[in-house]
C-alpha cells in the first residue's frame, strides 16, 4: 500500500513538473522568441501592415476598402467617389449580400460559374460603367482596354490591389477631377507599381490604399 502511494505521488510529481516545464517552454519562452523575431525582422507585417497618413492609421495594405460618397437619401448603395482611384468590384460587383462593401466580418466570392447569366450581365454592366466614368473630354476609354480585375471581384472580395492596367486606365479621370497634370498622376501610378513577388510569383500590382494616400499627399502640397 505504501509503495503504491509512493509511486502514485512520484508519478503525479513528475507529471506536474513536466506540465510546468512544457507550459514555460511552449506557453512563455516560445511565444516570446517568435514575437521577438517577428517584431525585429518583420515589424510591419507582424503589426497588421498598417498604412499611416498624417500620423494616423488609415488602413491595412492587406485589405481593400471602398472610396465612396456618403449615401444619398434613399440610396442603398453609395456611389463611388471618382476623385480617388477605385479598387476591384466588391464581391459580386456590390450586389450580393455576402460582403458588398468590404465588411470585414465576412469574406467570400460570388461562387457563380463563368457562364452564369447574372454574372455575365454584371460584368457587361461593370465594363460599361468603367468606360463611362473613366472617359474624359480629351480621352475616351475603349472597352477593349478594360482589364478583368476592373469588372470582377477577387476570391476573397477583399483584394487591396489592382492591376497596373486598371490603375493606368483611371489616370485621366483622376487628373481631370483633381486638376492635376496627367503626366504627374501617371508618374504616381508608376511609383506605386510593384513587380512580381521574388520576380516570378503572382502578377504586377498596385495597392489602392497606398496609391490614394500618395495622391492625397500630392493634393495637399498643391
Amino acid at each position: 500500500m505504501t509503495n503504491s502511494l509512493t509511486n502514485t505521488a512520484r508519478l503525479l510529481g513528475a507529471g506536474l513538473r513536466a506540465l510546468l516545464v512544457l507550459t514555460l517552454v511552449t506557453g512563455v519562452l516560445y511565444p516570446l522568441v517568435i514575437t521577438g523575431i517577428a517584431q525585429g525582422l518583420f515589424n510591419h507585417k507582424a503589426n497588421g501592415s498598417d498604412i499611416t497618413a498624417d500620423g494616423k492609421v488609415v488602413g491595412s495594405s492587406l485589405i481593400g476598402q471602398p472610396y465612396n460618397l456618403p449615401p444619398g437619401k434613399g440610396e442603398e448603395t453609395p456611389a463611388p467617389d471618382l476623385t480617388w482611384f477605385q479598387g476591384r468590384p466588391q464581391n459580386g460587383l456590390g450586389t450580393n449580400s455576402v460582403n458588398t462593401q468590404y465588411k470585414l466580418i465576412l469574406s467570400g466570392a460570388t461562387n457563380r460559374s463563368g457562364d452564369n447569366e447574372e454574372l455575365v450581365q454584371w460584368v457587361k454592366d461593370a465594363k460599361a460603367a468603367v468606360v463611362k466614368v473613366n472617359s474624359t473630354a480629351g480621352h475616351t476609354i475603349d472597352p477593349s482596354e478594360v482589364p478583368a480585375d476592373a469588372v470582377t471581384s477577387s476570391g476573397s472580395g477583399l483584394d487591396p490591389d489592382i492591376s497596373p492596367q486598371y490603375a493606368h486606365l483611371q489616370v485621366h479621370r483622376i487628373a481631370e477631377r483633381n486638376g492635376l497634370p496627367v503626366a504627374e498622376v501617371q508618374s504616381l501610378v508608376d511609383e506605386h507599381t510593384e513587380g512580381r513577388t521574388l520576380g516570378f510569383m503572382g502578377e504586377p500590382r498596385v495597392n489602392v490604399l497606398e496609391l490614394n494616400t500618395a495622391l492625397k499627399a500630392l493634393l495637399a502640397k498643391r
